[in-house]
């Protein structure tokens, strides 16, 4: 079984276009009408709908490194390092990411793009 997605309301839609495109299973803050919600907020409900937050927000990424310190569950957060990565490379890093991958191996990990 892959993973889901959840994109952060600052990925482009051409991310989450090629990547349902490919078959991999996106929502977005924005489609899901939680575009203001607080990113602790955010990170808890992705939990709870099973799926794994991509974010381009370093404020997001440290909160989630926090989290696993603390020991607090949440479902897993994939960090897209935005400088000198294209959205074609974010597109394959990311099908590849969740098409390999099972939801338990996410479970309270942060992965970072890209993976080259």
């Amino acid at each position: 079984m892959a993973i889901a997605l959840y994109f952060d309301v600052n990925i482009p839609d051409a991310i989450a276009v090629q990547l349902r495109r490919r078959g991999v299973e996106v929502l977005t803050v924005v489609e899901d009408g939680r575009r203001r919600l607080p990113d602790d907020l955010l990170l808890e409900h992705a939990r709870e709908l099973g799926r794994v937050v991509f974010t381009f927000d370093v404020g997001f990424r440290l909160m989630a490194e926090q989290w696993q310190r603390d020991g607090r569950q949440f479902a897993g957060l994939i960090f897209g390092r935005e400088l000198g990565a294209t959205v074609g490379q974010f597109v394959s890093d990311l099908e590849l990411v969740a098409l390999a991958s099972e939801p338990e191996e996410f479970a309270n990990l942060v992965l970072y793009l890209p993976l080259t």
